[in-house]
C-alpha cells in the first residue's frame, strides 16, 4: 500500500507539470492576437490570461469526467505507472512542439499519452473506442473547421460594418473588445484544459482505490490544477505567441476580435456538453479564418501546413513514446525509476536547446522573425489587392504593425504645399 501511494503521489505531480506545460504552451491561444496588435503588453497579458484561467477552472467538471471515466476503461485492470507513462509521453511531445514553435495540441498529446500506454500495458479493451472516436476524433476535425468558418464570417461583417468609417474611429473600440474577447478565451481555456489534468489525477485516484469510480474531481484536485496551468500561462509560451500572433497572417485587431471572440464561443460549448478538444486548434483555425476574411490579407500557409502535420502527429507520436514508457515501467520501481530519469534528462536537454535562441516578452514581436515565405504565399501576394487602407505593401520580411494609428509619410507635393504655409 505505501508504494501504490507514493506512485499515486508521482503520478499527481507529473500531471501537474504536465498542467504547466500545458499552460504555457497554450498562452498563444488567448494572447497571441493581442499581443501582436498591441492591445495589451506581454507581461499583461499573460498575467490576465493566467488569472482567468484559474477562474475558469472552478466553473465545469464535464470535461474532467470524459477523461477519468469516458476515454480510459477504469475497470480495465489499468494501475498508476499506465497513467505515469501517459504523462511523460504528453509531456514530451509539448516540450519538442514548443521548442519548434508549433502550436500543437496539448489535449491531444494527453490522449494519445493515456492510449498508447494503456494498449500497450492492457490492450485495446482498456480504451473505449467509442468515446474516442465522439468525443476526441470528430471534434478534432470539426472544431477548428467550424471555428474558422465562423472567423472568416465574423472578420467580413466586421469590416462591411465599418466601412463608413476611418479606421482612427474604430481602433480603440477593436483594441478594447479584443481584450474583453481574449479574457473570454481565457476563461474558455481554463474551463476546458485545466479540467483534463483534473480528470487525470482523479483517474489515478480511483485507479490506487482512493476515491469511488465515476466520482467528481475532490476540491483539492481542482484548486491545484487551476494554480497549474495559471502558473504556466503566467510564463509564456513566448515561441507559439510569436507563431500565432505574426507567423500565419498579419493581424489586424478587427480580425483579433473576430478570432477571439469565434473560439471562445466554440470552446465554451464543447466544454458544456464535455467535448475535451483542442483549444489549439480552434484558436489557429479561428486565426486562419480571420486572415482569409480580410480583403487582401494573405494566410501564410507553409505555417499552416506544419502546424496541420504537427496535429496529425500528435496522438501517435505521444502514444508512442508513452507507450516505451509503460514498457519500461512495467519493469517494476526500477522500471518506473529509470522512466522518471529519462524523462528529466529529455526535458533539460529541450531547456538547454531552447536557450540558444532565446524567446521571451521583449522580441516576441521582433521585426525580422518571421519564416521564409512559402511558394502558395507568393503566389497569393502577387495577385492580392492590397489591405483597405494600406498606402502600400510592406515587404515580406517586415513583421511590423501597419496600425491606423500610424501616421502615413506625406507625399512630395503635400510636403511642399506644407512648407509653403
Amino acid at each position: 500500500m505505501e508504494h501504490i501511494t507514493l506512485l499515486i503521489g508521482i503520478v499527481i505531480v507529473t500531471a501537474l507539470v504536465f498542467d504547466f506545460t500545458n499552460g504555457f504552451h497554450d498562452t498563444a491561444n488567448a494572447m497571441a492576437t493581442t499581443i501582436s496588435t498591441g492591445a495589451l503588453g506581454p507581461r499583461v497579458a499573460v498575467a490576465m490570461s493566467a488569472v482567468l484561467n484559474l477562474v475558469g477552472a472552478f466553473l465545469s467538471v464535464e470535461v474532467a469526467k470524459t477523461i477519468s471515466g469516458g476515454i480510459i476503461d477504469e475497470g480495465s485492470g489499468i494501475q498508476p505507472e499506465v497513467i505515469f507513462a501517459g504523462l511523460v509521453g504528453a509531456i514530451l511531445w509539448n516540450l519538442v512542439t514548443w521548442l519548434a514553435g508549433l502550436p500543437s495540441s496539448s489535449s491531444h498529446a494527453l490522449f494519445g499519452g493515456l492510449i498508447g500506454a494503456t494498449v500497450v500495458s492492457v490492450g485495446l479493451d482498456g480504451v473505449n473506442g467509442d468515446a474516442i472516436v465522439m468525443k476526441v476524433l470528430i471534434p478534432a476535425v470539426a472544431a477548428p473547421i467550424v471555428a474558422g468558418i465562423a472567423t472568416l464570417a465574423a472578420t467580413r461583417l466586421t469590416y462591411r460594418l465599418g466601412r463608413d468609417r476611418s479606421p482612427e474611429d474604430t481602433a480603440k473600440g477593436y483594441r478594447a473588445g479584443q481584450i474583453a474577447s481574449a479574457a473570454l478565451v481565457s476563461l474558455a481555456h481554463g474551463t476546458n484544459d485545466a479540467q483534463k489534468t483534473m480528470g487525470v489525477i482523479t483517474l489515478a485516484l480511483v485507479t490506487g482505490g482512493v476515491v469511488a469510480p465515476d466520482s467528481d474531481p475532490p476540491l483539492w484536485v481542482i484548486v491545484s490544477a487551476g494554480l497549474a496551468i495559471a502558473l504556466g500561462t503566467y510564463l509564456g509560451g513566448w515561441r507559439i505567441i510569436r507563431t500565432m500572433g505574426k507567423g500565419i497572417t498579419d493581424i489586424q485587431p478587427p480580425q483579433g476580435f473576430a478570432a477571439q471572440t469565434g473560439a471562445a464561443t466554440v470552446i465554451l460549448a464543447s466544454s458544456h456538453i464535455g467535448f475535451a478538444l483542442s483549444t489549439t486548434q480552434v484558436c489557429s483555425g479561428a486565426v486562419m479564418g480571420a486572415g482569409v476574411g480580410r480583403k487582401g490579407a494573405v494566410v501564410r500557409w507553409s505555417t499552416a501546413g506544419r502546424m496541420v502535420v504537427a496535429w496529425v502527429l500528435t496522438l501517435p507520436a505521444a502514444g508512442l513514446v508513452a507507450g516505451a514508457a509503460a514498457l519500461l515501467a512495467d519493469q517494476g520501481n526500477a522500471g518506473i525509476t529509470a522512466v522518471a530519469v529519462l524523462a528529466v534528462l529529455a526535458c533539460g536537454a529541450i531547456w538547454m536547446l531552447s536557450r540558444r535562441k532565446p524567446v521571451d516578452h521583449t522580441n516576441v514581436n521582433e521585426v525580422g522573425t518571421q519564416e521564409p515565405v512559402g511558394a502558395v504565399t507568393a503566389a497569393l501576394r502577387s495577385v492580392a489587392p492590397p489591405p483597405a487602407g494600406a498606402a502600400s505593401a510592406a515587404p515580406e520580411d517586415d513583421t511590423s504593425e501597419h496600425t491606423p494609428e500610424q501616421t502615413p509619410t506625406p507625399t512630395p507635393a503635400a510636403a511642399a504645399s506644407s512648407s509653403t504655409r
